[in-house]
């Protein structure tokens, strides 16, 4: 029923999202924590450059990133003199730019959990001598967990629907980046193509279907376990 070249985008795509996912935990996990838990000056301004990409053209985003990461960039610079590598045209920068268009639904989830958790159990425990370092990995990251899966499930469903930024970034490179968004834009603009269209279509919907069932359900799990709380 596929082709090889369709599986190879399947897989193309899937090995994308998951690094894509990998890639915004921590830094999503960090900026969460940040927005939930703490106070300063510029807050605001975090959260809204944080949720940019949200509202602001993913075109705009892909060239912001070519900027960034092209030979004379501030990033492709370094990466280059150092490592002499590049992410043009290549599955990494594909990856991540679907992490970046990713990191706001990944950081909202994030912080919604972190915020429903109770502190008034972790004071309770650093009243019993529990220090921070304590009540974060036995009170707080395992009541965020679900929240954290859901926020994970939610940017692997963005970075597979990843379009604009990544054209922009790495264009449509057969093999390297050309992801389900790009290969059924490419077979739109072939004489034919529309089977092979419906087909990746068909995947992309159930691939992101999939992903969305599965956030619900972790955010519900979530809910029950705050209400027995």
């Amino acid at each position: 029923m596929f082709a090889p070249e369709e599986w190879g985008i399947v897989l193309l795509s899937l090995q994308v999202g998951a690094v894509a996912m990998v890639v915004t935990l921590p830094v999503g996990f960090a900026l969460a924590w940040v927005l939930a838990r703490t106070t300063f000056p510029g807050k605001v301004l975090l959260d809204a450059v944080v949720h940019l990409p949200l509202v602001v053209p993913p075109v705009v985003t892909g060239w912001v990133l070519l900027l960034a990461f092209a030979p004379h960039g501030v990033i492709g610079a370094p990466l280059d003199a150092l490592f002499g590598v590049s992410v043009l045209f290549r599955w990494t920068g594909a990856a991540i730019a679907a992490a970046v268009m990713a990191l706001p639904l990944t950081v909202r989830a994030m912080r919604l959990s972190i915020e429903a958790v109770d502190q008034r159990l972790e004071s309770a425990a650093r009243t019993l001598g529990a220090g921070r370092a304590r009540v974060f990995w036995t009170i707080t990251l395992p009541l965020s967990v679900p929240g954290i899966l859901a926020g994970a499930v939610l940017g692997f469903a963005r970075s597979i629907g990843e379009f604009g930024a990544t054209i922009t970034f790495v264009s449509n490179v057969p093999g390297q980046t050309r992801t389900l968004p790009l290969a059924i834009y490419s077979a739109l603009q072939q004489p034919g193509g529309e089977a092979m269209a419906w087909r990746l279509s068909g995947i992309s919907i159930a691939l992101s279907l999939a992903a969305l069932v599965a956030s619900e359900l972790l955010a519900r799990r979530l809910g029950k376990g705050h209400h027995v709380l």
